[in-house]
């Protein structure tokens, strides 16, 4: 105590400079018009900058919350939009088999962690796992189109394969066109890939949409995958093969949604014990 009250009396006489500057520049503010402007003017100045980079600040936090929400309603609609054609399609047939939409099929929201693209096989990290409801071979999307296949899952991460990896195979078709192929990306292109197998007497045009073909237990049909840009002649000159520009734009991935089919266990139940019956 003695310590401080010696280290007071050694600098009152700047304490007291201080205090006086304090009060002269009130009194000068307060009673000259020219200068109160000045000061309020500044003051408004520096408040508005300050007031600016809290509301930035404020943004970027909830832009991920906004870009979460816009991603789940972009995989909603899609999925209407698919179920309705087909509803449709069905009316304009005159069949039943439009069935009500499962409404227990939902999808998982969850944040890219990592992320490469210039690897021959990339994958991507997901902030949510097994204890999510996350399990291998479901597929994921973002607000644009298919991003991949859980490929591993612990209790809280998991890992996709990437469509810009060597080894995903996807079943895709062309929209309104019902043409079939396989997806292949060829290690080269972070936005561009390949269609395989395409019958050669289709006509299509660059533009067209390359959807999933819901052919397999882990996409529903008429999710986008890429728009064509050209097409060649494949070497078994039997099919051609379609070069696809990515819907996704993998440079800027972050919120994404994890597919969730409720009758995928049974299907693949279904397809095992048919294989097995089969080869035995």
């Amino acid at each position: 105590m003695g310590n401080l009250i010696g280290l007071l009396r050694q600098i009152s006489h700047w304490i007291l400079f201080v205090v006086l500057e304090v009060i002269s520049l009130m009194l000068l503010f307060s009673y000259n018009g020219y200068q109160g402007s000045v000061w309020f003017s500044s003051a408004n100045s520096i408040s508005g900058s300050l007031n600016e980079v809290t509301s930035l600040v404020e943004a970027f936090f909830t832009q991920s919350s906004i870009n979460t929400e816009l991603t789940q309603r972009n995989v909603e609609l899609q999925q209407e939009n698919e179920y309705l054609r087909s509803c449709l399609k069905a009316k304009d047939q005159n069949s039943k088999l439009c069935v009500p939409m499962d409404k227990r099929d939902a999808s998982i929201p969850a944040k890219v962690i990592t992320n490469s693209i210039h690897e021959r096989n990339n994958i991507i990290t997901l902030d949510k796992g097994y204890k999510d409801g996350i399990r291998e071979n479901m597929g994921v999307v973002d607000g644009n189109g298919v991003v991949g296949v859980v490929y591993l899952v612990s209790d809280h991460y998991c890992t996709v394969l990437s469509l810009l990896n060597s080894r995903t195979r996807l079943s895709c078709m062309i929209k309104h066109r019902g043409v079939f192929g396989m997806f292949h990306w060829r290690g080269k292109e972070y936005d561009m890939a390949h269609v395989e197998d395409v019958p050669m007497h289709i006509r299509f045009n660059a533009g067209d949409t390359m959807i999933t073909s819901g052919y397999s237990t882990i996409f529903p049909k008429g999710i986008p995958v890429g728009t064509v840009v050209e097409a060649h002649k494949a070497p078994d000159g039997f099919s051609c093969q379609v070069k696809i520009k990515l819907m996704t734009d993998f440079t800027r991935l972050r919120d994404v949604r994890v597919l969730k089919n409720s009758q995928w266990a049974e299907r693949r139940n279904l397809e095992t014990l048919s294989a097995d019956s089969l080869g035995k």
